[in-house]
């Protein structure tokens, strides 16, 4: 049989260098990937008050914002807690419950900002609060709105191109891989690249509509649940599994049979 007329190529039809490039990159992807989920439960597990798990009461809080805490106690309830010891939190708790007097700030509260969060809060980075003067700390002690529109914009460029480029990769070392029905396996390949849109078109819409929260959940967890398929039977194709043998006669490839590709 010619390659000519041959219509899809199984990963134990490609050459033993070929296969060593797709399984390293899959092992650096797939770790990637699993500091990326690290990375989203980090900053977002415990806006809610419960740092042991994430809910979508933190996704809401987080691009919605909060009905009754300000930006800095949802920062130090949630990524910023392990930056204060707890004593040092409840003073500043018990601060802005208590209106955040401008007096008490050089007493209770400027020496702990000085102590533990000057060193990154300093206007170095352009990405996160300035904390140098009580006018800084003062806007950080206004009510949670959630991500902003502009954070929302930048964020989104970066994951619209970065994302898509991961499920390229996957996926185009996935097409190797023998599934049957054909549909699954192309609704496999797809779905990602359209939950990476409906993830992203839902952080905006969590901005004013807070249900729109489980959207991000559940696009998340489709994203996920097809990086996973991909990655699990694409490495186990390449090196275990046998193809059925009619499959396996045709050297790894499926034939065009009568002018059609055989499915």
């Amino acid at each position: 049989m010619s390659d000519s007329n041959r219509a899809f190529f199984h990963f134990s039809a490609l050459p033993m260098s070929t296969r060593m490039v797709y399984t390293m990159t899959l092992l650096v992807l797939g770790t990637g990937y699993l500091f990326a989920m690290l990375q989203v439960f980090f900053s977002h597990a415990g806006l809610d008050g419960n740092p042991k798990n994430i809910s979508a009461q933190d996704i809401r809080i987080a691009y919605h914002g909060s009905e009754t805490d300000t930006r800095l106690v949802t920062a130090l309830k949630g990524p910023m807690a392990g930056m204060l010891p707890e004593a040092e939190r409840a003073v500043i708790f018990k601060w802005v419950d208590e209106g955040a007097n401008p007096d008490a700030y050089e007493t209770r509260i400027k020496p702990i900002l000085e102590a533990r969060c000057i060193a990154c809060h300093d206007g170095s980075n352009p990405h996160i609060p300035v904390l140098t003067s009580k006018d800084e700390v003062m806007k950080v002690v206004a009510k949670d709105t959630g991500a902003t529109i502009p954070t929302l914009v930048r964020v989104s460029h970066i994951h619209l191109f970065g994302i898509t480029f991961i499920f390229f990769i996957v996926s185009s070392i996935f097409t190797h891989a023998y599934m049957r029905p054909l549909w699954l396996k192309c609704v496999i390949i797809v779905l990602p690249f359209l939950t990476i849109l409906t993830d992203i078109f839902s952080w905006y819409l969590t901005k004013w509509l807070p249900g729109f929260a489980w959207f991000i959940i559940i696009s998340g967890a489709l994203m996920g649940i097809s990086f996973t398929v991909q990655w699990v039977v694409s490495m186990w194709q390449m090196w275990f599994y046998t193809l059925p043998p009619d499959v396996e006669a045709c050297g790894g490839a499926l034939p065009v049979i009568g002018g059609k590709k055989r499915t």
